[in-house]
């Protein structure tokens, strides 16, 4: 696909519906409460094993013995605590301990620190490697369970991964976090996260994911070296992996920051956006805002090269080194891409009084409630293809398909002025 047939996608915003007012807030909290809160409680708890199944395919299957991954339970407890704290409901705070609990038993590594990558259904260590973006969500989780009901014990572990992370993978020589160890804290061949992706030692979805949760964190816990982190990750972000050029975030690096900044993840990129200025809220640091904001501004825009007619974003983008022909695009409409889409939206019309912005938000909701949304089987499917045929092939819930970036996005909109 050629750079103009990307731009053929794109039309006005005069032709895009969406849902507006205050209909949109209470359409969020339907569909966190009726559609996808429900399928996690009703479905993929394990009542023989304790905690959460591993898996159910994208056709509804169920599979109980599937390894459980440690992404999935960390995103899962941060899903219901966060749930607990707008919405005060019970079954959702005994949802998060139960994630918290298995967490403790099962994914802690109590010898070496850290946790595991993923168990097997019976809670035994399978993958002992330590990734740190596994960490980070842990921490994520933990810290949000202690600003949604005060539990000392969540804290005291979001503390402690805090300090594992510091201690191991902090690389004070080059600035930044090692993307993965062995299990006993030594390097390790092959870090990806994922056979996707290229396997570098620096890469931009991990330091979002320690950004995301250390701003969590010290909502909480105010200590001087989370402060100082913080500001060293929001740095990184504009000073490593801002592409000066196109201005999207260049994704794998070595340890030096070298890379070949040839992929633009436009979910990842409108998914910083907002994460940064979150980050800057939390801080309350005006000059440091002042000048990253505009940053922020930018990276946004850059993301919106993925936008297309129906407001949808497709997924990624592939360049050469030079930034020229030829290269690919994955137009697949993935789930946790219009999410972000939908927050980085808000966050532009709230913070740069975009009013195109709020509308770019509704039309890609929208998008969501006419072809995401399993209306049937609850939860939502993966993604929509170029045809506009649902991806029945990937998960419905998995080691990625988690309830955390659709349940976020609820409750975004609903914390949220506009």
């Amino acid at each position: 696909m050629k750079r103009e047939d990307i731009a053929k996608l794109n039309t006005p915003l005069s032709s895009r519906r969406g849902v507006g007012g205050e209909a949109f807030k209470t359409s969020a909290r339907q569909l966190l409460e009726e559609n996808i809160l429900p399928f996690w409680l009703d479905k993929m708890i394990d009542h023989e094993h304790g905690g959460f199944y591993g898996r159910m395919d994208g056709q509804g299957r169920l599979h109980a013995q599937a390894d459980k991954g440690a992404v999935l339970n960390a995103r899962i407890l941060w899903t219901f605590a966060a749930a607990y704290r707008v919405l005060g409901k019970q079954e959702y705070l005994a949802a998060a301990i139960r994630a918290k609990e298995y967490i403790l038993k099962h994914f802690i590594d109590k010898k070496r620190d850290g946790i595991y990558w993923s168990v097997n259904y019976k809670g035994e260590p399978v993958d002992m490697k330590k990734q740190s973006y596994a960490i980070g969500f842990a921490i994520y989780g933990m810290s949000e369970l202690y600003r949604a009901a005060g539990d000392k014990e969540a804290l005291n572990c979001a503390i402690a991964l805090f300090e594992t992370l510091e201690i191991h993978t902090y690389d004070a020589k080059n600035v930044g976090y090692i993307e993965a160890l062995t299990y006993d804290w030594f390097p390790i061949g092959d870090m990806r996260l994922s056979y996707k992706d290229e396997n570098g030692s620096r890469t931009m979805n991990t330091h979002l994911h320690i950004l995301e949760p250390y701003t969590n964190l010290y909502r909480v816990w105010k200590d001087q070296r989370l402060e100082c982190q913080l500001r060293t990750l929001i740095n990184i972000f504009t000073d490593k992996l801002l592409n000066p050029v196109t201005r999207h975030l260049d994704l794998f690096f070595n340890d030096e920051w070298q890379g070949k900044r040839n992929i633009e993840s436009f979910g990842h990129d409108i998914e910083a956006a907002w994460l940064l200025t979150e980050a800057l809220e939390v801080l309350g640091d005006k000059r440091l805002t002042d000048r990253v904001m505009p940053i922020v501004s930018d990276i946004a825009a850059a993301s919106e090269e993925g936008l297309c007619h129906d407001g949808s974003m497709i997924h990624e983008r592939t360049v050469t080194v030079e930034g020229g022909s030829p290269f690919s695009v994955d137009t697949d409409r993935h789930w946790w891409v219009q999410c972000e889409n939908v927050i980085g939206q808000l966050n532009q019309y709230q913070h740069f009084h975009d009013e195109q912005a709020l509308q770019k938000a509704q039309a890609c909701y929208q998008f969501i409630l006419d072809h995401l949304v399993d209306r049937e089987g609850g939860e939502w499917y993966w993604s929509i293809r170029p045809d506009g045929s649902v991806n029945r092939d990937d998960d419905k819930a998995g080691p990625w398909k988690c309830p955390y970036h659709n349940s976020r996005m609820c409750l975004e909109i609903m914390e949220r002025e506009f």
